[in-house]
């Protein structure tokens, strides 16, 4: 599989429902939880790519949701961050219920377009929990040198919205809350307010792709934003979510 020239990826494997084991439970904030399972007969994922998880009930009836995964490629366990939702069926479980020691039924990894392996210039553009695949990708940047390529812009409501914050700050990327002002180095304050246009085009500049990965809205609102700033529409990998949990 080829993202771009002199970048060869994985080739996709079919992938089958299998058990994963978790290891770690770390809730974060009051909506999220984060998720580190040791998946088993695991095959390697490229950044930007996800997992099924499957729930089970005695009845019989299942129902599943995909999660981005924000462990890099070599670490012996995948690493998931979720949103609880409000009356989300899936998320609601996996945030109030699961242990460590519980084994869930997940498939994956699946996704060949939405990934990123480490040589063509990108800006990702993320909203609120919209980060997760990004996070895999910076992670991925960092242990291999290949941070220059890979510059991230992330939005929320607040700072606890976002997930890997402290993360993401370190990786420098650039962050705009909505409802919080911002302190800035030199200073003054970012007053709260969403992505401003001269905030995004210099982290456009020179890039071959966009990744960008949140709500319909947020999704439709930064496309605009980058197609301003001079990024072709087929540059553009896109990435949305809904409601439903």
């Amino acid at each position: 599989m080829t993202d771009a020239p002199g970048e060869v990826l994985p080739e996709p494997v079919a992938s089958s429902w299998t058990t994963a084991t978790v290891r770690e439970v770390e809730h974060v904030g009051a909506t999220f939880v984060k998720l580190r399972m040791e998946v088993a007969d695991r095959h390697d994922h490229v950044p930007g790519q996800h997992y099924v998880i499957r729930l089970r009930a005695p009845d019989g009836y299942t129902a599943q949701r995909s999660y981005s995964i924000a462990s890099d490629p070599t670490d012996p366990l995948v690493e998931v961050m979720i949103e609880c939702l409000p009356r989300g069926e899936v998320s609601g479980f996996l945030h109030d219920v699961v242990e460590v020691g519980d084994e869930l039924e997940v498939r994956g990894p699946i996704g060949r377009w939405f990934v990123w392996g480490g040589t063509t210039p990108s800006l990702c553009v993320a909203g609120g929990s919209g980060v997760v695949p990004f996070v895999s990708m910076a992670r991925y940047a960092r242990r291999t040198g290949t941070e220059p390529l890979m510059r991230i812009a992330a939005s929320a409501q607040t700072r606890d919205r976002l997930p890997y914050a402290d993360e993401l700050e370190e990786y420098g990327a650039f962050i705009a809350l909505t409802r919080e002002n911002q302190p800035l180095a030199d200073g003054s304050e970012r007053v709260a307010a969403h992505l401003y246009p001269d905030e995004l085009v210099p982290l456009a500049d020179g890039i071959e792709r966009a990744y960008v990965c949140g709500s319909v809205g947020f999704v439709s609102f930064v496309g605009r934003i980058l197609g301003e700033a001079g990024v072709r529409s087929d540059a553009v990998r896109v990435e949305q979510f809904g409601p439903t949990g």
